[in-house]
């Protein structure tokens, strides 16, 4: 059972400054996704996608969904758990999706022993001068194991520090930000208590 958890830094009439805490228990492998962006990448999912996703325990989705119906089609399959992304608060002049009560600002999820911190825009690149640590800190008031993330639409899975990784599934729909096609999708899998594999898989007919 999913249990939601608001925390509120300053303001809890705030939106922004909410974190969504979740404690799962029994989950062995999480289907990641992002960056969706129905209806403009199209009516609804590929139906590749609910079929890669048929094994998983929970899904997690990245942010930048722009509609509802996303959440609703990935609920046939398992659980899901989402961030907001830009385009979900209005950016061009989209319009404001509606609140959920699976989706916040960013989430902070505890498995095991390993911490998730899922959230739409993570900035990883040393050369840019802006700190993991901070990063993490503001996000979800503490360092993770692993950061899930999206925005780019490009898919990554790399250390960004002495104990902590990021996976960027990408677009299941507009990967590269190319035009509308397959896309990819990640996944997290938990070996026990001690150890965790990250992956990244090309959605095919």
């Amino acid at each position: 059972m999913l249990k939601l958890i608001l925390i509120g830094k300053n303001n809890l009439d705030n939106l922004k400054s909410k974190i969504g805490v979740h404690n799962l228990n029994n989950i062995n492998l999480i289907g990641l996704i992002s960056d969706t962006h129905i209806p403009e990448a199209g009516t609804s999912l590929w139906p590749e996608v609910l079929n890669t996703f048929k094994e998983v325990d929970i899904i997690l989705h990245a942010g930048d969904m722009h509609d509802l119906s996303v959440l609703e089609e990935l609920e046939k399959v398992a659980p899901v758990l989402a961030c907001r992304g830009n385009g979900d608060d209005g950016s061009s002049g989209r319009p404001i999706m509606p609140d959920h009560p699976c989706v916040n600002i960013n989430q902070l999820i505890y498995i095991n022993d390993f911490s998730i911190g899922l959230t739409h825009s993570f900035i990883f690149d040393p050369r840019l001068g802006i700190s993991v640590d901070n990063q993490m800190e503001e996000k979800f008031g503490q360092g993770v194991d692993i950061v899930v993330a999206g925005d780019t639409h490009v898919p990554v899975v790399q250390s960004i520090s002495n104990s902590s990784y990021i996976i960027n599934s990408g677009s299941a729909l507009l990967p590269y930000n190319f035009n509308t096609q397959l896309g990819t999708v990640g996944f997290i899998e938990f070996m026990g208590s001690e150890k965790f594999d990250l992956w990244i898989e090309v959605l095919h007919e």
